[in-house]
């Protein structure tokens, strides 16, 4: 929604609702219509001001409400902006990143950074005696939804058992993947979820500030015979993603 046509949109001073709740209707429809877009700057308040017809008292009121539901979000010396999307997990499901963007009403997609065969695990990895034998596939992806990165996904499974993984696309649902060679998710144990700042690495692959708020959630995966399938670190954008559970 550009100015101009802003500008034409005119509020009805004989209603009984406030000018400010007319005002934040009308920017909570353009925001819902995807005229203003997630990670766009509004107009200032004087802009809105003047289009609008308006005090700016009024205008500031109305953009403190769409805060406080959480459609904008200000920025210090910067502005007001729409707050983009987030996907969001329930903490106790073992759901893929492609389950739970589906989940959000979002498009996932995945890209394979690197796929090697490697002797032992990092420091920091769990010791399991299936890492013990026969090598280990690592596999780092970036994933995505609605075209924004949202996580970095680094993998550790054991070798032979998943040498298939060397030869898949997994542009997609990993779990998927899994299930089309028999392997039927179970359960994860020993997992953790950890608030950490952006390295520079993390920062280019998730188009995000070095230092800005990341979630690592690290979980060793097992199938429904609890044996490993792997022992996995995930670096999340925390400005695009949303843990919720139920409390009973």
């Amino acid at each position: 929604m550009n100015n101009e046509i802003v500008g034409e949109i005119s509020l009805d001073k004989t209603s009984t609702d406030p000018l400010f709740t007319q005002v934040e209707k009308s920017l909570k429809a353009a925001i819902d219509s995807g005229t203003y877009s997630p990670g766009q700057k509004i107009p200032t308040e004087p802009e809105l001001a003047e289009m609008y017809g308006v005090s700016r008292i009024t205008i500031r009121r109305a953009i403190d409400e769409l805060c406080q539901h959480g459609l904008l979000v200000k920025r210090q010396g910067k502005g007001t902006f729409v707050r983009e999307r987030k996907m969001a997990r329930k903490i106790e499901h073992a759901s893929s990143f492609t389950e739970s963007a589906l989940m959000s009403g979002m498009v996932p997609t995945a890209a394979v950074m690197l796929r090697e065969v490697i002797s032992s695990a990092p420091s920091g990895i769990a010791s399991r005696p299936e890492f013990h034998n026969d090598g280990i596939l690592y596999i780092q992806r970036v994933h995505f939804a609605d075209d924004s990165p949202i996580m970095v996904e680094n993998n550790y499974y054991p070798l032979p058992r998943f040498k298939f993984l060397l030869k898949e696309p997994l542009d997609g649902s990993l779990f998927q993947a899994l299930r089309d060679h028999g392997v039927q998710v179970g359960s994860s144990e020993n997992s953790y979820i950890d608030a950490i700042a952006a390295t520079k690495q993390h920062a280019d692959m998730l188009s995000v500030l070095v230092g800005d708020p990341l979630f690592l959630l690290y979980r060793e995966m097992l199938d429904t015979n609890s044996e490993l399938i792997y022992v996995g670190r995930q670096y999340i954008a925390a400005n695009r993603y949303r843990f919720f559970y139920d409390i009973t």
